[in-house]
């Protein structure tokens, strides 16, 4: 007999909800103790803004001037290979995360998209499926532990990697199996590529933290509220629920 899907998400939650409430309970008892007016999706608030300030002491003075180099020096056709190229290992994972969320559409076209531009772009520097309109449906296991109901818990600032949830936190060792840059043998090359990835991925947002420093009067509180509303609206992709009182309940009870 087969499950339907109601059961296999409740089996499924009950087994991955255990990795992301002993994460929670270990950054709780390193944090530092909030206040009654704590936001309740930020328990966590004074220990994350020291890890958001470290983070943006480390971009000021490393981070945002290699990459504003490599914007200007490097052509828009070069950046967008580059850019193009991450995409495509992406999309790779992206299907494996599309099929555990038994999308077969989405799997589908991501494993379309992946072949397609490794064979006919040059191993994704030319992104031709976009020409064929397959879409990209870009997943992580993030993503798909919130498509089988576990709560995404307290906001998280991860030293060097930025904003996070601790479910999100939980997931990453799962994500880093799936990056295929981390499969690579030979240590300088695939340093080298994941730090080409994160100056391109920093590039991209150089607009993006020039008028959040001109307009955001709290940039930890504004980046915070960004993240967790986009990051909601991936986990439903783009449609969540109106109520969202089944959040808050999950996020509760990750903090008591």
């Amino acid at each position: 007999m087969f499950m339907n899907k109601k059961n296999v998400k409740q089996g499924f939650k009950l087994r991955t909800t255990r990795l992301a409430c002993a994460a929670a309970l270990v950054l709780l008892a390193t944090a530092c103790a909030t206040g009654p007016n704590a936001n309740p999706r930020d328990p966590l608030e004074p220990f994350n803004r020291g890890v958001y300030s470290f983070n943006d002491a480390v971009d000021r003075a490393v981070v945002k001037p290699v990459a504003t180099a490599y914007r200007d020096v490097l052509p828009r056709p070069v950046r967008t290979g580059v850019t193009n190229f991450f995409h495509n290992l992406q999309d790779a994972w992206s299907g494996v995360n599309n099929a555990l969320q038994l999308k077969p559409l989405e799997t589908v076209e991501s494993f379309m998209r992946f072949g397609v531009n490794t064979v006919f772009g040059l191993a994704g520097l030319l992104d031709v499926a976009s020409e064929m309109r397959l879409q990209r449906h870009t997943e992580d296991f993030g993503q798909t532990l919130g498509y089988w109901g576990v709560g995404a818990g307290p906001y998280l600032v991860l030293p060097l990697l930025g904003p996070s949830t601790v479910r999100d936190t939980a997931a990453l060792p799962v994500d880093a199996q799936g990056n295929l840059v981390s499969s690579v043998s030979d240590v300088p090359t695939r340093n080298s590529a994941t730090a080409v990835n994160l100056v391109d991925r920093r590039s991209r947002l150089l607009d993006a933290s020039k008028m959040l420093d001109q307009v955001a009067l709290d940039p930890y509180t504004f980046t915070r509220d960004a993240f967790l509303q986009r990051r909601r609206s991936q986990v439903y992709d783009g449609d969540p629920p109106d109520d969202e009182v089944l959040d808050d309940a999950q996020t509760d009870s990750a903090t008591k």
